[in-house]
């Protein structure tokens, strides 16, 4: 499993510009992705070879001062239960609060590494502000500035030597790993229920690497499968009202392991924000999806409705158009048994390679027809395709000036593969590249 690293700390501490001076870039829009969500407290970071998954918990404004330390201690708690690290940032401005202490008391019991981080140390002269915090009885800590960057190498460094070790996985196609992934009550374990009882092939169970994830194998028809059941969303909903800031986590590993997302959404409620969120976070992972319409049973019906219900769902879920759609009940079995095939079906394309020269042939097509526009009053040349990953479909196009190539045309592009050769399922990554002279 990719490693967590969680950031914590009282609100307006500077968790966020930590946050994003260690992934080294602004976190507000990170993705020209039309619909995909854009406040992020998340980001994959590479890091000296090694790679793990930071996790930003700010926003979490108390309501009023008699709760602090009931908020903090929860979001302390989330945080904790799924991080193998924790930077805990305290203010060195308005130096050490009760509220510090509190939170200390809470991370000193806990088998993990932990950083023990004041923030706002902008020059030499304000180091001796962090004397104060050695009351805690931690050492060491580690004094920075987030905002001009001081202190964050020596940090990250001591950080690297306790980060667990990520191997990269690689692609195995004896299986298929699914993750069905979606909101509290929608009907992911009466699905899966219903798939493995109506199949009777459950070979065991296995825990899952995650605390509350279960793997569950089985075959159908000489193929195999592995489910994976996001437990934890479901828990943690009891746990705090802000569930959507940190059942992303859960939802991240889950989605990290799989080869397809199995998205599912409330046919009564309809697509919700957080059906969106979830949405956007498998898109961007890059893994195969079908949207299933659950309790499709309880709706009542024209002849028209599936089709009005599709262009609903997709007008909400514009990143996920690749997505196919399917209006199941997993309490009843209707058209339960069509997922597998199209889960078969989604992720061989996936996997699906187009040679070289196949492509070119109809990319030079493409370009001629529909040449792309100027960039600068300079006319941007396209002169060469090739595929270089599966799972996600990922393509590398040659150009005289990389950064000219518009929006709009990527998704030209972007169609005109999908019309030549499929990919259904799975989104489509076009990179670019500068032609070599010569």
């Amino acid at each position: 499993m990719k490693p967590v690293i969680a950031i914590v700390g009282r609100p307006n501490v500077g968790k966020s510009t930590l946050f994003n001076r260690i992934i080294g870039r602004r976190k507000a829009i990170v993705e020209n992705e039309p619909g995909v969500t854009r406040d992020r407290n998340y980001a994959e970071v590479k890091r000296d070879g090694n790679i793990f998954t930071l996790i930003d918990t700010g926003g979490f404004e108390p309501v009023s001062k008699d709760r602090i330390f009931i908020q903090m201690r929860e979001q302390c708690q989330l945080a904790i239960d799924e991080a193998d690290i924790i930077l805990f940032v305290m203010d060195g401005k308005e130096g050490l609060t009760p509220s510090d202490i509190e939170i200390t008391n809470i991370l000193r019991k806990l088998n993990k590494p932990v950083f023990y981080i004041v923030n706002k140390i902008d020059t030499q002269k304000q180091e001796e502000r962090v004397f104060e915090f050695y009351g805690l009885g931690v050492d060491p800590i580690f004094p920075i500035s987030a905002e001009h960057g001081l202190g964050i190498s020596g940090l990250m460094d001591e950080v690297i030597k306790v980060l667990p070790k990520y191997p990269e996985e690689e692609e195995n196609t004896e299986f298929a790993r699914i993750a069905v992934i979606g909101r509290p009550n929608v009907g992911k374990s009466s699905l899966i229920n219903r798939i493995l009882g109506y199949r009777r092939l459950l070979v065991d169970e296995i825990p899952g690497t995650t605390r509350d994830a279960i793997d569950t194998p089985f075959e159908r028809d000489g193929k195999k499968y592995v489910l994976i059941d996001t437990a934890g969303i479901r828990r943690k909903s009891r746990i705090s009202l802000r569930l959507e800031k940190y059942s992303i986590i859960e939802a991240l590993k889950t989605i990290d392991r799989s080869d397809i997302a199995l998205l599912m959404i409330d046919s009564k409620e309809g697509v919700t924000d957080q059906d969106c969120h979830l949405g956007g976070l498998i898109h961007e992972k890059g893994k195969g999806c079908i949207i299933l319409m659950n309790k499709w049973d309880l709706i009542e019906k024209s002849s028209h409705s599936m089709d009005e219900y599709e262009s609903v769902v997709y007008n909400r879920l514009k990143y996920l158009s690749y997505a196919p759609i399917l209006f199941i009940s997993a309490l009843t079995g209707q058209r339960v048994n069509k997922i597998l095939d199209l889960v078969d079906r989604v992720v061989d394309e996936s996997r699906k390679r187009i040679s070289t020269s196949q492509l070119n042939k109809t990319f030079q097509e493409w370009v001629e027809t529909h040449p792309p526009p100027l960039y600068k009053n300079r006319i941007v040349k396209l002169n060469y395709i090739t595929q270089v990953s599966t799972a996600p479909p990922t393509f590398v196009i040659y150009s005289n000036i990389p950064e000219g190539i518009h929006l709009s045309y990527e998704r030209f592009l972007i169609n005109k593969i999908r019309e030549n050769y499929g990919f259904e399922g799975v989104p489509i990554r076009l990179r670019y590249r500068k032609k070599r002279r010569g």
